[in-house]
């Protein structure tokens, strides 16, 4: 697993206190809800490194995001 989506995963954990124990539980709706901010953001990044005043400007950024996102992940293509 790349180490941002570990990360992101240890995040959605919830913890509970028992008393005598202590158990995490994955939220999957949190987990889902942080790669999708962290995509916008990776998507918001590239968005602002390219001039949008055309639309084959706007092809090559939405390329770029999707590059970028796999990148970041660790996704083969």
């Amino acid at each position: 697993m790349n180490e941002r989506i570990r990360q992101l995963y240890d995040q959605a954990i919830i913890i509970e206190d028992g008393g005598d124990y202590v158990c995490g539980e994955l939220d999957p709706e949190k987990f889902a809800e942080l790669i999708v901010r962290e995509c916008a953001e990776l998507c918001n990044s590239v968005a602002t490194q390219h001039d949008n005043n055309n639309e084959t400007k706007a092809e090559v950024g939405a390329w770029d995001c999707r590059r970028t996102i796999k990148e970041h992940f660790g996704v083969e293509e």
